[in-house]
């Protein structure tokens, strides 16, 4: 599961506008705990308890029982250790077909087929005595490629015994938008719902009527202390994410190994990129193209931002020289306060 890379928040901004409702109609509801390997904090306002956190825990649990590789009874799993096909369930089937549409739209750069290349680069269930050689690696590749896997009547089907797959580079952005959409069906219109750092909210704090705001961190120059916070945007509907690669990574033999992965080399991702913000509309589409665009590189992030204006993204990179830059399409900087 990525790493905290945000912190929330949730303080009076300039944007202020009158209060329509008089602040006794609006209550503040906070949620906060563990789940899928990391931490989660709900704040929503109302004039009642319509959502319990025995219900945000209902959830996390159906989600996990489909989507966690962790979870030895999960679908996924299921899927993994299947010779051939399994029958989805609703969030196995709307995270895989959203999964193919990104492997389609990014040229194979974004795979959920890589669990094979996730574990034996240590970042599985377990770590490896010792990193692949290109041996093993040029042997796992024949199991990797979403060309690989498809859909027939509702059934998930793999054309090779090996192919196993791993969602979580989307799956926390989905559970972001299923807890959120709890939330709009049960009459809450003012949220913030963050797990793992994936975000989504709609309207505002109450009472006050302020914008959300997130802050984005940043390593320091030299790698040393505590994160430092970058930019601070403000949203009023929609989800932000981020991938990055200087929290979730270890060093073997020399060797700084990220957790993000090439899908066509079989090495984990080497460029100048340290951490992609994406903007969408939902949070499993922020969520699902972060990644890519760490795949990517900066350029071709650019350019494929050009023809999906749908997104907007935030970049932090190293330069030549080591020091650490930021970059934003246009969009994010509308929203972005310097």
């Amino acid at each position: 599961m990525k790493y905290l890379i945000f912190s929330c928040l949730i303080f009076l901004s300039s944007f202020c506008v009158s209060v329509k409702r008089s602040s006794a109609s609006f209550k503040e509801f906070y949620f906060n705990g563990v789940a899928q390997g990391t931490t989660y904090h709900i704040t929503y306002f109302s004039a009642d308890e319509y959502v319990t956190h025995n219900q945000i825990d209902s959830c996390f649990e159906s989600i996990d029982s489909s989507l966690s590789v962790y979870k030895p009874y999960s679908l996924i799993s299921k899927f993994n250790s299947a010779a051939h096909e399994v029958q989805m369930d609703f969030h196995l089937g709307v995270v895989v077909r959203k999964s193919l549409e990104i492997y389609r739209e990014t040229g194979g750069i974004s795979d959920i087929t890589v669990y094979p290349l996730v574990r034996a680069w240590g970042f599985g269930t377990e770590r490896p005595d010792k990193l692949p050689d290109s041996a093993t690696i040029k042997n796992l590749l024949s199991c990797v490629g979403s060309e690989k896997i498809f859909i027939q009547n509702n059934h998930l089907v793999k054309t090779k015994p090996c192919i196993k797959i791993d969602v979580n580079g989307i799956a926390q952005g989905y559970t972001v938008d299923i807890l959120a959409d709890f939330l709009e069906k049960h009459h809450v219109q003012n949220y913030l719902v963050e797990v793992g750092g994936e975000i989504r909210v709609k309207g505002r704090k109450q009472p006050g009527n302020s914008l959300f705001q997130i802050g984005i961190e940043s390593p320091n120059d030299d790698n040393v202390g505590s994160p430092v916070m970058k930019r601070i945007v403000r949203i009023s509907q929609g989800a932000i994410t981020t991938s990055g690669n200087y929290r979730k990574f270890f060093e073997k033999d020399g060797k700084i190994i990220s957790h993000l992965m090439n899908p066509k080399t079989g090495y984990t991702i080497q460029n100048e990129l340290i951490s992609v913000t994406v903007l969408a509309r939902d949070a499993i589409t922020a969520d699902g193209y972060d990644n890519a665009f760490m795949g990517m590189g900066l350029k071709k992030s650019f350019l494929f931002l050009q023809h999906h204006k749908e997104l907007e993204a935030y970049f932090i990179y190293r330069q030549p020289n080591g020091a650490v830059a930021d970059t934003a399409s246009r969009g994010f900087r509308r929203k972005c306060k310097m």
